[in-house]
């Protein structure tokens, strides 16, 4: 299928417009590659300063230090610059305040108890490209390529929804894991669907390799028990000129946000090909309907996935997001079970009954199935969710 560019959200943060972000966290990372690539001597003359971007004068001192650590291989005495200059010079310009930045880039922002839309973790030991890719060589690191994934980590640390959670890795830069929540409306809705991304070492130049783990299942024509992702904007799919991976615009939030709104949508079934011209006839929006039923019940069988084997270092979420959204599932399964169709659930208005036989037979054997997971996270699943004989 043929995707859009995903609406205002996208173009409201164009890369070349993005001021540097590098949390505290990721200077150690940094310096550690320009010590590897350059040794630990490295000369900083302050004449050779210059911008990396068209705002310079807005950026960041300790990206303009950056550049200058990976641009310069001219040797000089120690301890009076390369990394350590770049450390110190980036301490002193964050003061007093870097104690608590430091902490709370790992422990949770402004709220401890809630889980960070976006964070660095070390150890991506479940990383579906762990063993595909052993990591960059000291070749490939190159200076476009660091400055590209620091602009990429500006935009996801300040434009993130709160409906996508995004980990990074300290010790490999080049991966990603990111979970999107199934939106309102859809049969995905409350549904925590995770992604593993390998940024290439020819990126942007190149998309993202971006694996779905689906638990053996498939919920979507988008997205395959193997993994696989077919969307137009990772050239995985055909697409026009403005649908596909453009080196100059297209960042890892547009693709988490594509992959939210239009593979994650509240009709997938007309994602598949050619199916978008039954759309408006009667037999298509049946089809549409039994595939919204089959969707919401592969959804369900992934929560109960998720509850048994939550990914590395998204445990917190699982068990947060199913504490917090456990009564409204049960409710809507209920109201499945009395007739509503997949989506209509949560609606005020007059929900349309319409639900199928079949449909309801497998709600049923699943709902308390749900039920036992919820309550062993300690969630009380109140009796009146119970579904009537």
């Amino acid at each position: 299928m043929n995707f859009n560019d995903p609406a205002e959200n996208c173009n409201k943060y164009p890369l070349e417009s993005s001021s540097f972000f590098l949390p505290r966290a990721a200077i150690g990372f940094f310096t550690s590659i320009v010590e590897t690539l350059f040794g630990s001597n490295v000369s900083t003359s302050s004449s050779s300063l210059t911008s990396v971007g068209d705002n310079s004068e807005d950026q960041n001192e300790s990206e303009i230090l950056l550049k200058e650590e990976i641009e310069t291989s001219e040797i000089s005495e120690p301890d009076t610059c390369g990394p350590q200059m770049f450390r110190n010079t980036y301490l002193k310009q964050e003061g007093e305040q870097e104690e608590d930045q430091d902490s709370t880039f790992y422990k949770g922002a402004k709220n401890p108890d809630h889980f960070r839309q976006f964070d660095m973790v070390t150890n991506p030991s479940d990383h579906h490209y762990l063993g595909a890719s052993k990591g960059l060589a000291q070749s490939q690191v190159k200076r476009d390529w660091l400055r590209r994934i620091q602009q990429e980590w500006s935009i996801l640390e300040r434009n993130l929804p709160e409906t996508i959670y995004v980990r990074v890795y300290e010790e490999r830069m080049d991966l990603l894991r990111a979970v999107l929540v199934g939106a309102p409306g859809t049969p995905y809705h409350d549904g925590l669907f995770f992604f593993d991304i390998l940024l290439p070492p020819e990126y942007p130049h190149e998309p993202p390799l971006v694996h779905y783990n689906s638990g053996g299942l498939r919920v979507n024509p988008n997205l395959y028990e193997s993994g696989r992702v077919c969307l137009s904007l990772l050239n995985t799919w055909t697409g026009t000129s403005s649908e596909v991976w453009n080196p100059g615009s297209s960042t890892i939030l547009q693709v988490l946000l594509s992959l939210q709104a239009l593979v994650l949508n509240d009709r997938p079934y007309f994602n598949e090909a050619g199916y978008d011209k039954q759309m408006g006839r009667a037999e298509g929006e049946k089809n549409s309907v039994s595939y919204n039923e089959n969707a919401f019940i592969l959804s369900c069988k992934s929560m109960l996935y998720l509850l048994c084997k939550p990914p590395n270092h998204f445990e917190a979420l699982v068990k947060e997001h199913f504490s917090q959204r456990a009564e409204h599932i049960l409710l809507a399964c209920k109201a499945y079970m009395e007739g509503a169709v997949v989506g209509c659930a949560g609606n005020r208005h007059e929900v349309p009954k319409g639900s199928s036989t079949g449909f309801k037979m497998m709600l049923a054997k699943i709902f308390p199935k749900l039920v036992e997971a919820f309550s062993e996270l300690g969630i009380e699943c109140n009796q009146s969710l119970e579904p009537n004989n």
